[in-house]
């Protein structure tokens, strides 16, 4: 690359100083690692620069949409904790406690963040639910039960949580400081429906503010697929020939970071993906504003999915401010499992449902010690919110019921019965809503106009719930209202649940017992065309709402009932149908007796929930979340029933091969000498951005393919983009080798010379458990027999894989 040093042009003077000629050739190569070494250093963390002596070699921080590397991860904390533990003196012993304590801080820090947002969503929505209805006139912005509060029997006993409080009509006429807006049912109707759907529109248009266009998520099948001659695939407008330009990338898709529950994307990001900007400060009050307008227009969802979100945007918040979490993906997404059981430990009072529901419905990695730190997050998150008391109670238990009886063996068939509903309700509910995202949200007015179909939905909701007693008011308290035991003689003489239950009225009963269905029939079609709306909403409230319906509704035709209240009915119904469509089953036992501090039930609770889990993956393996998965196109794999579908093809690790156009565009031959012209790697960049997958890379083969290392996108990018420009005279490029002499143009650190690898021949479910389990970016296939590269598979070209087979 340079001219020979020893030529007499180049020899010492006389002084026996080297010739200016010289001396200034080598300042310049000089500076240039200098330079090079300071960009470097910008961009790379200390652990990851002592890295680079070792076969793992330096990474840089992960772009958008991209995978982590959760072994590259593991050993750059290893290096960081040695670097921390192994240095001596006090005030490094200080930091090394702070270094230990500050996971435990972080957790206590995002627990109390998370109630603190809880609070204000749970006053916010309340009041402004109270606003469809009237107003209370000592102080408008007091909620109903808080400008009633003291001043009848009813609306004490209704807010010290004895759940019997009676519809609207029966509050308005006991409450003279709460005002309604007019008298007349028409009157009062429109402006119901009026405000709900102005609630709609303030809460759909915040969410909008919340659009960002992502990067191409995840592969497209069809261009890696050979066509029948053997040639790839590709677009007309990108001919092979030609290279491809960063214009010519695939577009990714548009997403609006606070629409819907959050919880599919959430388990996407725990699963090792990243979706740029999802947590973000903007998100997160956009999700807990948009949440308390959502949920006030009465339409079929709740907040319960989206302080989830909101408290995982609160964990990486907090996270981000210390340097052991914000520098390693791996150790992010430990606290970030841990934030989301405080997110549910705030949305039912339930801390020990919401650290069993972060480990089995959304987390894919969750070690002992996150386990304990979730414990810790849900436990302040518990205390907190138990001090703010939102609900007037000073309890956490939000539907506390106290029935008094028990239940004999027979009541097992109801119970029986109700999770086969519940199964039914769920596994339909998971189809037509898939369905109906596919067909209603693919016309190009709904698709380009999100706003319309919240207006259509509030409206359809309204007009459809309205004229129901039971199901006017919010879900919680359509819970509350269905839950109530009307044994007692208080129950009786003030709960509208009760008076119709009792009443000799032939009539009255039949009416009753039509609200009933009704409501369980119009709760299935409204939560099928609101989930998936372009607000923050989630599924758990109206699911529960659902069952209790039907719960109730059972109760009153069950001759075996005549010594248990039908508020157990109830009780176990809204458990069953919310099973039908979660899927959860230990976390969902655990928050229902916690919602209800019934533990006498547990065990109706857990055959109701099993039942409706068989039933319901009878009908269809996915949950909600894992349809919402599939309908955001968001990457994700799940070990567990990957390896359920591959067992029963029998397929081996070669049908992962990629196409050979494909190969010779990821493969680098390197010559013995170890340099790569610079022109080679730059085409290759080109045409790994054309891909779109955002996390490929390069393979390194010499000696007849056999692998010497993987230079990952990002690595190649940053080189290419940042420092060759130090080094304008370099045609060629060191990927592999030591550096000779100063002022090379050199990649070898970057390289990962110990990528793993399989056999080609190796059972799918080998490939999959190690991308699952161990959490690989890549991993190459090998000929058997001789150990020569035969392939290259990425994450995401295994999920675009296993969506093939669910197709096929």
């Amino acid at each position: 690359m340079y001219e020979d040093e020893r030529s007499p042009l180049l020899q010492a003077d006389e002084s026996g100083r080297p010739p200016l000629c010289l001396h200034d050739r080598r300042l310049s190569k000089l500076r240039q690692d200098e330079e090079a070494s300071s960009i470097v250093k910008s961009h790379v963390s200390v652990e990851e620069q002592k890295m680079a002596d070792i076969a793992i070699g330096e990474r840089l921080p992960y772009n958008d949409y991209s995978t982590i590397d959760w072994l590259h991860d593991l050993v750059k904390d290893s290096y960081r904790h040695r670097y921390i533990h192994n240095r001596t003196g006090i005030r490094n012993r200080f930091l090394t406690l702070w270094d230990e304590a500050s996971g435990w801080i972080a957790a206590a820090l995002i627990g109390t963040l998370t109630a603190c947002v809880a609070f204000l969503v749970d006053i916010a929505a309340a009041t402004a639910s109270d606003w469809k209805l009237g107003y209370c006139s000592r102080d408008p912005f007091l909620t109903r039960e808080a400008c009633c509060l003291g001043r009848t029997p009813l609306l004490s006993i209704r807010v010290f949580g004895q759940n019997n409080a009676a519809p609207p009509e029966v509050i308005g006429t006991d409450c003279p400081a709460f005002r309604e807006w007019s008298s007349s049912f028409r009157s009062r109707f429109a402006i119901y429906v009026a405000i709900a759907l102005a609630y709609g529109l303030i809460s759909s248009l915040a969410t909008l503010t919340t659009k960002r266009n992502l990067p191409a998520a995840s592969l497209d099948p069809d261009d890696d697929a050979d066509d029948d001659d053997g040639k790839t695939r590709t677009p007309p407008s990108e001919p092979i020939s030609s290279p491809p330009q960063p214009s010519a990338a695939p577009s990714g898709k548009t997403m609006y970071m606070a629409a819907g529950s959050g919880i599919p994307e959430i388990k996407t990001i725990l699963s090792g993906f990243i979706i740029p900007g999802f947590l973000d400060f903007k998100v997160l009050f956009v999700k807990a504003f948009g949440a308390v307008f959502a949920v006030s227009t009465g339409m079929c969802l709740g907040k319960e999915g989206p302080f989830v979100h909101i408290s995982t945007c609160v964990g990486y918040l907090v996270a981000k401010q210390f340097p052991k979490y914000r520098d390693n993906g791996r150790k992010m997404r430990e606290m970030l499992s841990a934030a989301c059981a405080s997110g549910l430990s705030v949305a039912f009072g339930a801390p020990i449902g919401g650290v069993l529901f972060s480990y089995e419905e959304i987390s894919t990695y969750f070690p002992r010690k996150v386990l304990w730190r979730a414990f810790l997050c849900s436990l302040f998150a518990a205390m907190v919110l138990k001090a703010l008391n939102p609900t007037g109670t000073g309890k956490l238990v939000l539907f506390e019921t106290h029935y008094g009886t028990s239940y004999n063996p027979i009541h097992y068939l109801i119970f029986v019965l109700l999770g086969v509903a519940g199964g039914i309700f769920g596994g339909t509910f998971c189809r037509l809503n898939f369905l109906w995202s596919k067909w209603f949200r693919s016309f190009s007015l709904i698709k380009n106009y999100p706003v319309l179909e919240v207006f259509l939905v509030v409206a359809a909701t309204a007009l459809l719930q309205y004229p129901n007693p039971l199901t006017r008011e919010p879900g919680d308290a359509i819970i509350k209202n269905l839950l109530v035991d009307c044994r007692s003689e208080s129950s009786r003489t003030t709960s509208w649940v009760c008076q119709r239950e009792s009443s000799d009225s032939g009539h009255e009963r039949m009416a009753y017992t039509l609200y009933l269905l009704y409501g369980s029939l119009t709760k299935l079609v409204l939560t099928i065309i609101t989930f998936g709306i372009k607000v923050p909403s989630g599924v758990i409230i109206p699911a529960l709402d659902a069952g209790a319906l039907f719960g109730r509704l059972v109760g009153q035709y069950t001759p075996l009932s005549s010594h248990i209240s039908p508020g157990i009915f109830a009780m176990v119904g809204a458990a069953a149908f919310l099973a039908g469509v979660s899927r959860m089953t230990i976390s969902l036992c655990v928050i229902m007796f916690e919602l209800t501090g019934e533990l006498e039930y547990i065990v109706p609770h857990m055959i109701a929930i099993l039942v409706a889990k068989w039933v319901a993956d009878a009908l269809g393996r996915e949950s909600v979340y894992d349809i919402a998965q599939t309908v955001l196109g968001h990457p994700f794999l799940d070990a567990e029933h990957a390896i359920q579908r591959v067992q029963r093809e029998g397929v081996l690790a070669e049908e992962l091969i990629p196409p050979r156009q494909t190969m010779e565009e990821i493969t680098v031959v390197v010559p013995e000498t170890n340099w790569v012209p610079r022109t080679v790697l730059e085409t290759k960049l080109q045409q790994l951005r054309a891909r779109g997958l955002m996390d490929a890379g390069l393979v390194l083969v010499q000696n007849h393919r056999q692998i010497q290392g993987y230079l990952s996108e990002t690595e190649l990018a940053f080189a290419l983009t940042n420092l060759a420009p130090l080094y304008p005279s370099s045609t060629h490029i060191r990927l592999l080798g030591q550096v000779q002499e100063e002022g090379e143009f050199d990649l070898s650190h970057f390289v990962d010379r110990t990528p793993l690898a399989v056999c080609a021949t190796a059972p799918m479910e080998y490939v999959i458990e190690m991308f699952g389990k161990l959490g690989v970016r890549y991993l190459m296939l090998t000929e058997e027999g001789t150990g020569r590269l035969v392939g290259v598979v990425v994450k995401k070209r295994v999920v675009a894989w296993l969506e093939g087979l669910g197709e096929g």
